[in-house]
C-alpha cells in the first residue's frame, strides 16, 4: 500500500523546490531523510523533510507496521506543482511601478514498499517489449 502527503501553497518558487525534491526520488526513505538533513538549500529542504516525515507517518497508519530494514519503504514519487501566485507593486523610478510576483508551490510525496515499487517496473518492462 502506498502513502501520499501533500502541502499546499508553500510560499517558495516552485522552480527551486525542484532542485531538492528531484534529490530523492526513487530513494530509500533513510536515504532521502539524510539527503535532506544535510541539503546546501536549508529553507527548502525543511519543508521537503517535514512532508516526508508525514508521509511516512501515513504509511504506518494505513499498514499497522514499524519501519524497519526489511519494509524497504522508498519515495516512489515526489512532485512539485504551481501554486497560487501572489501579486505586489513596488515603486520604481519616474513614477512607473514593477509587478512582483510572489509564487508558491504545492508538494506531493509518494512513499511505498520496495517490492511494491520492482514488481510494478517488471511489469512496465513487460508492457514495453511486446
Amino acid at each position: 500500500m502506498e502513502a501520499i502527503a501533500k502541502l499546499n501553497n508553500c510560499p517558495m518558487s516552485p522552480r527551486k523546490m525542484r532542485l531538492v525534491v528531484d534529490q530523492i526520488r526513487g530513494q530509500r526513505v533513510e536515504d532521502a531523510l539524510n539527503v535532506l538533513k544535510y541539503n546546501q538549500k536549508r529553507m527548502y529542504a525543511e519543508h521537503v523533510e517535514k512532508l516526508l516525515k508525514s508521509a511516512i507517518a501515513n504509511w504506518q497508519q494505513i499498514n499497522d507496521e514499524r519501519i524497519d530494514e526489511e519494509t524497504g519503504l522508498i519515495v516512489k514519487d515526489v512532485f512539485v506543482n504551481q501554486g497560487r501566485t501572489l501579486k505586489r507593486i513596488q515603486p520604481a523610478p519616474q513614477g512607473r511601478a514593477h509587478r512582483i510576483r510572489k509564487r508558491s508551490n504545492h508538494i506531493t510525496i509518494v512513499v511505498d514498499t520496495l517490492q511494491v515499487a520492482e514488481e510494478v517496473t517488471e511489469v512496465e518492462e513487460i508492457n514495453e517489449e511486446a
